[in-house]
């Protein structure tokens, strides 16, 4: 068992924050796969001191999404720091993390996400003023750097050290590529060794090698996994396992991704109602069926045909009759 700012974590697996995904349901049914940390989705701070009513449902938590990081973004460390205020006084979470590798343009032009890692010094004003105000420990995530003529990562993480994160997590990319091309996990080669905090690898994890691979050359103690973890998540079990020195899980059956794809639907109808869960649904649930015969009907009768809860559960009643012929 590892720590992080002195918080207990079972684990090397985080499940990255994704907008739209990892909201509150999503984390819980990760977590029984072996999740060590979950983030949730980003938070803005401006919409918190604002008492925005949506936002507040970023950052429900649960007995069993525990622990859990509330990922901050914003670009006034003022208004920052009242929002961190805000949220202790309103959720309930183990760690705060600060979002510096957004490289969607929307939240780069407001001065927030990656575009601090044009500026060190304004980085690391920034990230010593929510650590100042905040009670819990606070961690951060970066990328290599705003783009690939501007490689700064060793700057930006000793900056961040600085002011004090407990965890630094790196997307092995520049923000200029988002999330195109491979993850260039070799040019942190083991720069885990060369920091005081723990360090967590991200980017390009679709399999538990490519797991061992990227913490390996990196000297990271922790992985992050998020886009290869939908629809996939005996990912995090095998990840686990791997670096356990154990023999992976064999590919689930049909039956049993229907039956995963069952349980993160109920669980997101109960959290956000049934008319905005199947909206959503309609766009994750197929994720589920990839790579099995069929995929591309399942995944359009799921976006094409399903209005409500119970049209979904006729698409994957047929779909796990479908396995058993």
């Amino acid at each position: 068992m590892g720590t992080i700012g002195g918080i207990p974590i079972e684990g090397v697996v985080l499940l990255g924050p994704m907008a739209g995904v990892t909201s509150l349901s999503y984390r819980e049914f990760m977590k029984p796969f072996g999740v060590a940390l979950s983030f949730s989705e980003m938070v803005s701070d401006c919409a918190i001191v604002y008492g925005n009513k949506k936002t507040e449902g970023y950052f429900k938590t649960s007995l069993l999404d525990r622990p859990v990081a509330l990922q901050l973004f914003g670009s006034d460390p003022e208004i920052s720091a009242k929002a961190v205020g805000i949220l202790e006084s309103k959720a309930e979470y183990d760690l705060l993390d600060l979002n510096f590798g957004c490289p969607v343009h929307k939240v780069t032009k407001t001065g927030a996400g990656s575009s601090f890692l044009k500026d060190t010094a304004r980085l690391y004003a920034y990230a010593r003023a929510v650590v100042s105000s905040s009670h819990k420990p606070v961690t951060a995530k970066i990328r290599l750097g705003y783009d690939l003529e501007h490689v700064n990562f060793r700057e930006n993480a000793a900056a961040l050290v600085a002011a004090g994160v407990a965890l630094l997590t790196i997307h092995s990319r520049a923000t200029s590529e988002l999330y195109s091309g491979k993850a260039h996990h070799d040019w942190l080669k083991g720069f885990g060794e060369e920091l005081s905090i723990p360090l967590c690898i991200s980017g390009d994890i679709f399999a538990p090698e490519d797991a061992i691979a990227a913490m390996k050359v990196t000297c990271a103690s922790y992985v992050m996994v998020a886009r290869g973890g939908l629809g996939n998540p005996q990912l995090v079990s095998n990840i686990n396992l791997l670096v356990a020195g154990k023999e992976t899980l064999p590919a689930p059956s049909l039956h049993e991704e229907v039956g995963f794809a069952r349980d993160f639907m109920y669980r997101l109808i109960k959290e956000k109602g049934e008319r905005v869960a199947v909206k959503e649904l309609r766009g994750l649930l197929p994720h589920f069926f990839r790579g099995f015969r069929g995929y591309k009907k399942i995944r359009n009768d799921i976006a094409t045909l399903c209005y409500t809860a119970s049209d979904l559960e006729k698409v994957l009643a047929r779909v796990e009759a479908s396995g058993r012929l």
